[in-house]
């Protein structure tokens, strides 16, 4: 069934609902044109046309006859025969002239539909959009930027630098190195965003693996198989956007051609050669200068930051994987073997799914629902519980 028919029965369906309502006075007019999504004259005439033909009376003519204009299968033939017989491979506005030459008065678009129709003429792709600067966003928070720049920071080692800024004023909120950028350098931009001002409304990003997960390369991303950063945004409700171009992440790219410029020159004028000693200078003096000459008033006054009293930021902003836990109450988890200490929740957890942990210091623990099991070091060592009071 075509869209055009699905719709023209559920129009129908709908009105035998609303006319049985108003005609047994539970609806009044103007309700029943509001369900519609009409008018109350084109109610009213609905009616008229329900009384007289039932519902027959109420099908679009449109679809059942046909137009006036409609060419006659003889002047469609007569176009297809003329290209065929000696203009083939033309395109269309040259083959056009010629047929206007030889006395045809139907329009451009209706003689390319015809031989498209035909198979005769190719569709073209569309051309591109005339694109234009997008206006920033109006409120800080509305939409947060956050990438990735690699480049050779200092003499002879390259590095990632993290940075999450604001698109309404150009305000860096955090701003880090580390060797190779992924799922927890983003967890770690992110958390320092809620922790300083709380959460906000939209992430626009890269189709980078850690962010999306992209089913076939080069295309569109996938908005329900979601990688671990996916899952945590859906979780705090924050909303995440794929760009699919440089250019449509013109402002990050513009900021990191400023870094590259000016920080490389700042860390060899200072002789920082080590990544500690960068972080250090970019949070004490990069960052704060950066924005204060940067940074640009939002469009409008107030804040779309809504400060976080949520649960522990750190479960949420972590990497959490299902287990099924084995015979001797221990769980494999990246080449390790957890052991679950004995507790007075249950005498056992053999064949339990349970739910692993791991945090940005790479620390790991283990969930049972909302409950925490144990706490690990990043070796799988187990850690002291702490006694409950």
């Amino acid at each position: 069934m075509r869209r055009t028919e699905y719709l023209e029965e559920n129009r129908k369906m709908r009105f035998e609902e609303v006319y049985l309502g108003w005609n047994e006075s539970r609806l009044t007019q103007e309700t029943a044109a509001l369900v519609l999504g009409v008018s109350d004259r084109t109610f009213r005439r609905y009616i008229d046309r329900y009384k007289e033909g039932g519902m027959e009376g109420l099908s679009d003519k449109r679809l059942t006859q046909a137009s006036f204009r409609r060419a006659p299968v003889d002047e469609v033939m007569s176009v297809s025969d003329l290209y065929s017989s000696g203009y083939r491979g033309w395109n269309v506005k040259h083959f056009y002239s010629r047929y206007r030459r030889k006395g045809g008065s139907r329009s451009y678009t209706w003689v390319k539909s015809t031989l498209q129709s035909k198979g005769l003429v190719l569709k073209s792709s569309k051309r591109g959009v005339h694109r234009k600067r997008r206006e920033r966003a109006h409120l800080p928070g509305m939409m947060l930027h956050q990438d990735g720049s690699r480049h050779e920071w200092v003499p002879g080692k390259k590095w990632d630098l993290i940075v999450t800024m604001d698109d309404a004023t150009n305000e860096h909120y955090s701003m880090f190195f580390v060797d190779e950028e992924g799922t927890s350098s983003s967890f770690q931009g992110v958390r320092e965003v809620i922790v300083q001002k709380g959460l906000f409304s939209s992430l626009y990003t890269d189709r980078g693996s850690h962010y999306w997960y992209t089913p076939k390369e080069g295309g569109k991303v996938s908005k329900t198989q979601l990688t671990q950063f996916g899952r945590a945004m859906k979780h705090l409700g924050i909303q995440m956007i794929a760009a699919y171009s440089p250019e449509a992440r013109g402002r990050s790219e513009r900021a990191f051609g400023t870094h590259q410029d000016r920080l490389v020159k700042e860390l060899a004028f200072h002789g920082i050669t080590d990544m500690n000693a960068a972080n250090r200078y970019l949070i004490k003096v990069y960052l704060p200068a950066f924005n204060a000459e940067f940074m640009r008033p939002p469009l409008e006054d107030g804040s779309a930051f809504v400060p976080w009293k949520g649960d522990d930021l750190d479960d949420i902003l972590c990497e959490q994987d299902e287990r099924t836990v084995s015979a001797d109450n221990c769980v494999s988890f990246e080449g390790m073997k957890l052991q679950i200490p004995a507790n007075q929740y249950r005498c056992h957890y053999v064949r339990v799914r349970v739910q692993v942990h791991r945090y940005l210091d790479r620390s790991v623990a283990i969930f049972h629902g909302p409950r925490k099991l144990a706490d690990y070091d990043p070796r799988g060592k187990l850690k002291e519980m702490k006694k409950a009071a």
